[in-house]
């Protein structure tokens, strides 16, 4: 039955004012907005029309946010059973809404039943308790973000059955467990975004079934054991964030085959080995940052094809050798962290690229790093905080010009004055004026 003068089913009309006084504090809805479809729209609902004749609308979107100024969120907000009232809804995102009162994610509102496409609950610190399994089985969710809360367990193994759900993203809560396997059954995923949560043990292989995957940020949560080769197999990937866990090296030599790849951060993890030469290959990646992974050996001559290059993060590692100049000719880079390793040799950058770069180039801390000794270097020892290679090698007098058996040859006199030196010139010249001035009266 149609409510009077809405076009709206009686159902579903109540259904909204009901899911709409438990989240705003406006108690007389239904005189403010009698037409929720037609004339008098509420703010941050939709409604589509349907083929019907005469046509019914239906309520497809709630959107509850800082961009919805009126009305505001209660205090007491709470998600209501009515929701199952809105048969079509589509889209349901509730930003910054649940702030003082415990709200949790009843199971009942979802299932097999639902049209939902979109949930986003985003930002409410006071959403608690784990999130229910049945979202698994809702069969045409394409985004589902519950980021920003405070949600706790695991990650459901159902999420699995989401054939057709593109984003994932349960950042910043406080998820444990571990990554279930059955999340390689997510075909159509192009982002994943399970950062800042406290998900433990090893990455599984099936994430390597996920062949649109195109983001995958892992980041700042308690993963342990080695990255799996199958991520080789994620063609599509552009960026990969593994940093701030526990995970072991070496690098796979099967991610040599991520050509889209642009973002590489593996920050803080105990990789413990080499720096991968694969990375050479890899033409698109514009940052790749391995901070404090205990890396050896030497900075490999590899990243002088890597155009796109803007940032390149090495520090608080342990390499040695020179630092490569072909650095410096790399056109877009910006950032370049190489300090807290043990680097050699003289640094070979230019001062336009040091200039530019400016507080952006970190080189400190590489006991054995020193820059050249031309003049127009004596600031930029100061400015990179590493010595000059004269103060490193010793006094200027330490450095005087030998021949092949190391003898001084007779040409060489040095130009720092000696008081004794000074003190002979002056007797020579007293004698001359002297023998002059008797010239002159003989």
């Amino acid at each position: 039955m149609l409510a009077m003068g809405t076009n709206l089913d009686d159902e579903e009309l109540l259904g909204l004012y009901e899911v709409m006084n438990a989240l705003v504090d406006e108690p007389d809805l239904a005189q403010t907005y009698p037409q929720p479809c037609l004339e008098t729209p509420w703010p941050g609902v939709q409604c589509e029309e349907s083929t019907d004749d005469p046509p019914i609308y239906h309520v497809t979107k709630i959107h509850i946010g800082p961009d919805i100024f009126f009305p505001p969120c209660k205090t007491s907000a709470y998600l209501s059973q009515s929701l199952l009232k809105l048969t079509y809804l589509k889209t349901l995102s509730i930003f910054n809404c649940f702030v003082t009162s415990p709200v949790t994610l009843p199971s009942t509102l979802f299932g097999p039943f639902s049209c939902l496409e979109h949930l986003a609950l985003h930002s409410n610190p006071t959403l608690y308790g784990v999130i229910p399994t049945s979202l698994g089985s809702v069969p045409n969710l394409r985004v589902l973000s519950l980021s920003h809360n405070s949600l706790q367990g695991n990650i459901p193994r159902e999420f699995g059955g989401l054939v057709c759900l593109e984003q994932l993203d349960l950042s910043y809560n406080n998820l444990s467990g571990q990554i279930p396997k059955e999340i390689g059954g997510m075909k159509s995923i192009t982002i994943l975004d399970l950062s800042w949560n406290k998900i433990e043990g090893n990455m599984p292989y099936s994430l390597g079934q996920l062949q649109l995957l195109q983001k995958m940020d892992l980041s700042s949560n308690k993963l342990t054991g080695i990255i799996p080769h199958q991520l080789g197999n994620l063609k599509r990937l552009v960026l990969l964030d593994l940093s701030h866990n526990f995970i072991n090296g070496p690098i796979p030599e099967t991610m040599s085959s991520l050509e889209l790849l642009e973002y590489l951060l593996i920050d803080d993890n105990p990789i413990k080995a080499g720096i991968p030469l694969f990375i050479g290959n890899l033409s698109k990646l514009k940052s790749v940052s391995f901070s404090g992974c205990g890396l050896f050996g030497s900075m490999p001559n590899i990243f002088s094809s890597l155009e796109s290059l803007s940032a390149l993060t090495l520090d608080n590692n342990n390499l040695t050798g020179p630092i490569p100049p072909t650095l410096g000719l790399l056109p877009n880079l910006d950032q370049l962290n190489i300090s807290h390793n043990s680097l050699n040799g003289i640094l070979q950058l230019s001062d336009e690229f040091i200039v530019k770069l400016g507080r952006r180039l970190d080189v400190r801390r590489n006991s054995d790093l020193c820059i050249s000794d031309h003049s127009n270097n004596k600031n930029l020892s100061s400015y990179l905080e590493i010595p000059s290679c004269v103060a490193k090698n010793g006094s200027f007098a330490d450095r005087t010009p030998k021949g092949p058996a190391g003898i001084k040859p007779t040409w060489y006199k040095s130009n720092i004055s000696s008081s004794s030196t000074l003190l002979d010139l002056q007797v020579i010249l007293f004698a001359l004026v002297s023998n002059f001035i008797l010239s002159l009266f003989l």
